[in-house]
């Protein structure tokens, strides 16, 4: 499959001189041209979090209310307003909300449609035509992207794309070359259709990373990624942070699900200060120190075993000062198969000169 779309990739890379001058005016960028600044539509707290032209997305664990949260976004989008701690304001001519599921069947799809509207304070009675809720649990993942393309180019009013479940728009979430091209789309639909895209993606079971390899993509080309996470202190409330963020950062708050099943923020909520790692303060080391002790012990080479992984791993740390005992290897293999610094390859693992850090 990768061979194939290498081979593509080069055949359309063949550019005729008249095809390029015409992509030449649209790609060159000249000192002497204005720009107008995004406009900014989505805020939390006075912190912009979205402008038309780019795209962000929330990411959290299976049961933290990552929709629940969304559909306060959506609320504020559809009334202009506030609502649990999101502001909107989307521009006259992009009134329109486009939501996209993936996920949940055609029933769920319709209590969480009917929960927007309540939290918008508008009646759940009849249709409107400024809210378009369309249902792709069925479609496969190339179909599902020909469905919503087709949407944005007959609704031009579209100013939010909501897609719940940017993972089922791909068929293997660890490609990189289909996450590329997924974030690839989202840049190209969100900026020529001058609108913003929110999507979701959940966090891997065992630690608090984006899933795959779209997730790494994602962290490094959005606008915004909220985390929502749910409380250690009480399982009904799910707390909302900013995991990346382009403007300043903004407070965190925390919601739950009251008694009339909508999300309230919770006032007075103290959040737990994170305990500070003593064994490997991973976040601590540079890109660079990563990049020496993986090449002095994996080289260009797959390290077959994963006794021998933790081996390779205990020496090219050593080489850097940071020798450590077994255990805290085991959580700094983890630490770098999730960030894709190595990868794994059949029974063995690779070092990944091109991760992000």
């Amino acid at each position: 499959m990768e061979n194939k779309k290498s081979t593509e990739a080069k055949r359309d890379a063949i550019m005729k001189k008249e095809d390029f001058a015409a992509l030449w005016k649209s790609i060159r960028l000249k000192v002497t041209d204005t720009y107008d600044v995004p406009p900014e539509i989505l805020w939390v707290n006075g912190s912009t979090i979205g402008t038309l032209g780019n795209f962000s997305a929330s990411t959290g664990k299976a049961k933290s209310k990552k929709t629940f949260n969304i559909s306060a976004i959506v609320a504020a989008a559809l009334t202009n307003d506030e609502v649990l701690h999101y502001s909107a304001c989307l521009p006259p001519d992009k009134r329109k909300i486009l939501y996209v599921d993936t996920e949940q069947s055609r029933y769920h799809c319709h209590k969480v449609m009917e929960r927007i509207l309540r939290l918008a304070g508008l009646p759940t009675d009849q249709d409107r035509d400024d809210f378009v809720f369309i249902v792709l649990r069925e479609q496969p993942p190339d179909m599902r992207k020909r469905i919503i393309e087709y949407m944005l180019e007959n609704m031009p009013d579209v100013g939010l794309l909501i897609i719940d479940g940017i993972r089922d728009l791909m068929y293997d979430i660890n490609s990189p070359s289909e996450s590329t091209d997924l974030i690839n789309l989202l840049m190209r639909w969100s900026s020529g259709y001058n609108l913003h895209i929110h999507t979701v993606l959940h966090l891997n079971k065992g630690d608090d990373n984006t899933r795959g390899h779209i997730g790494t993509e994602l962290n490094n080309k959005a606008e915004t990624v909220l985390q929502i996470t749910k409380s250690t202190q009480d399982g009904n409330i799910s707390e909302v942070k900013a995991a990346h963020i382009r403007d300043r950062d903004f407070e965190p708050f925390a919601f739950r699900i009251n008694d009339s099943a909508l999300p309230e923020v919770v006032d007075g909520y103290v959040f737990q200060q994170p305990k500070q790692e003593k064994s490997f303060p991973l976040t601590e080391l540079t890109e660079q120190q990563h990049r020496t002790a993986l090449e002095n012990r994996f080289g260009k080479r797959t390290v077959q075993g994963y006794s021998n992984v933790i081996q390779a791993l205990k020496q090219g740390y050593a080489s850097i000062g940071y020798e450590r005992g077994r255990n805290v290897l085991v959580t700094l293999n983890t630490f770098l198969v999730n960030k894709r610094m190595i990868v794994k390859e059949g029974k063995g693992y690779r070092y990944n000169p091109d991760f992000h850090y």
